[in-house]
């Protein structure tokens, strides 16, 4: 009676253990944009996040999504793909309205400054995406100039995939893209970081649960035998997050003379 009632007691508990690990991997990824996103609206400045993470994220997920239709893997995994695509493009409305109206502030304040000449600032360029401007790629002007991108992409990748669904070697290969693209999500912003000598405007908040996160997510890829692209790569994103933490260590305690940059203000990227 004894172990019939402990393992009565058990199921339940193992029951509950098991949807919260799968509820956690599939908001657990979006909680570090949060004080982020805060941050952004607060202090309504975007220069200390990089845009080309939200690329990042939403080019991994769509390919694992099409990696599902080749390779049934767990369904939270792949609705923690949705959500992601979903608060990626959040984020991207945020950092463009943002971004746009800084820049136009900037050259009102310029032309008032000159000659008070108003009907100057109607002549500010807009940026499209249609445009096909590999200078201004990723830097545009308009919210839905990031959508038909992410759609075009979108379209292109699913009818290759529908095309070669039934070969083995694609879909282990798109898999491995898929979670290689996700496992290099922070290099912009390490790499933003070296250039500018300094995390200053980054969120370290973010960086402490992308790498929290990362830990449990590979753990979980491990436990429940997920397909082996997985867990390579998100072994990789840990040490990627580890670096950007090192980078934080480093900066503030031993500050570096940052480094210039010329150019336009508005032509200022990630990479």
């Amino acid at each position: 009676m004894e172990g019939g009632g402990l393992e009565w007691l058990l199921v339940p508990i193992h029951q509950l253990v098991s949807w919260g690990a799968a509820g956690s991997m599939v908001f657990g990824g979006v909680v570090p944009y949060i004080p982020q996103y805060r941050d952004i609206r607060r202090t309504q400045n975007a220069e200390g996040f990089s845009t080309y993470v939200c690329l990042v994220l939403l080019v991994a997920n769509i390919l694992r999504i099409l990696f599902w239709f080749g390779k049934r893997f767990e369904s939270p995994l792949l609705w923690q793909s949705i959500v992601m695509i979903i608060t990626m493009l959040l984020m991207l409305k945020l950092c463009t309205e943002v971004r746009v109206s800084n820049e136009l502030n900037l050259k009102r304040r310029s032309f008032a400054a000159a000659e008070g000449k108003d009907e100057e600032i109607k002549a500010f360029p807009k940026r499209s995406f249609l445009d096909f401007d590999l200078n201004y790629f990723w830097h545009w002007s308009k919210f839905t100039d990031y959508v038909q991108c992410v759609l075009l992409f979108t379209g292109v990748t699913g009818y290759i995939t529908y095309l070669w669904l039934d070969s083995f070697l694609f879909v282990e290969t798109l898999g491995f893209l898929a979670v290689f693209t996700e496992a290099m999500l922070g290099v912009p912003q390490l790499y933003r970081n070296y250039r500018n000598k300094s995390t200053e405007g980054m969120s370290v908040n973010m960086v402490l649960m992308w790498t929290s996160g990362d830990t449990f997510k590979t753990g979980y890829f491990i436990l429940n035998k997920a397909p082996f692209q997985f867990s390579i790569c998100g072994l990789l994103q840990v040490f990627v997050d580890i670096a950007i933490l090192l980078q934080v260590y480093f900066y503030r305690y031993y500050p570096q003379k940052p480094v210039s940059h010329t150019g336009h203000p508005a032509s200022t990227k990630a990479l």
